[in-house]
């Protein structure tokens, strides 16, 4: 196994963070939280708050807003090199976790969709939990925006596409799909490529 890094955030979205109806829809990233313990499972995630309330993610199949697309995207991951590789490009204001993925792994540099074939392993308290089938989470419109720190009504144009194709290749981060159903993932577990 090869490791990659810790895990420094993680979070929940209680809602979507695309706002406002089309046209024009923007970016919010308020319905964010930070949680530090993340269930994961065959459903999504479910965030536990300090006190152990549960914070359901819209991306969990059981959420009544849910935006799973059949099972398929109920985890997400990024990398801290993605961020600083956005804020190079676009500012500051691109913190870590605005794109809003569940997990937040310290990696330098960027992880292309290739090198994450094997999966992931994060090792937990409970043991190795796996997660598969990683794939791109594609940008948005109103993602891009954001990083270019546009209006919603803004006409669409060049700065826009250039930002979509710089954003894609995995550098907003990947969905996963974990192995295991419960697991639970909490700040600092150490996450690793598997050796192919």
């Amino acid at each position: 196994m090869q490791l990659i890094g810790a895990i420094v955030r993680l979070q929940v979205q209680e809602a979507s963070l695309k706002v406002g109806a089309k046209p024009p829809r923007w970016y919010d990233s308020t319905p964010l939280r930070t949680v530090p313990t993340l269930r994961v499972g065959a459903d999504g995630v479910i965030g536990l708050a300090v006190d152990g309330t549960e914070i359901l993610d819209i991306h969990n199949r059981t959420h009544p807003a849910s935006k799973n697309r059949d099972g398929t995207n109920g985890v997400s991951v990024c990398f801290t090199g993605h961020y600083a590789a956005m804020r190079a490009r676009f500012g500051d204001h691109l913190g870590d976790g605005v794109a809003g993925e569940n997990i937040l792994i310290a990696f330098d540099g960027t992880i292309g969709e290739d090198d994450l074939a094997p999966g992931l392993l994060v090792e937990t308290t409970g043991g190795l939990v796996t997660l598969d089938k990683i794939f791109v989470a594609t940008p948005c419109v109103e993602f891009s925006r954001f990083a270019l720190k546009q209006a919603p009504a803004t006409p669409p144009g060049r700065a826009v596409t250039d930002a979509l194709v710089f954003l894609r290749e995995g550098m907003r981060g990947y969905y996963a799909s974990p192995r295991q159903d419960p697991a639970t993932l909490t700040l600092g577990d150490r996450v690793f490529v598997p050796n192919p």
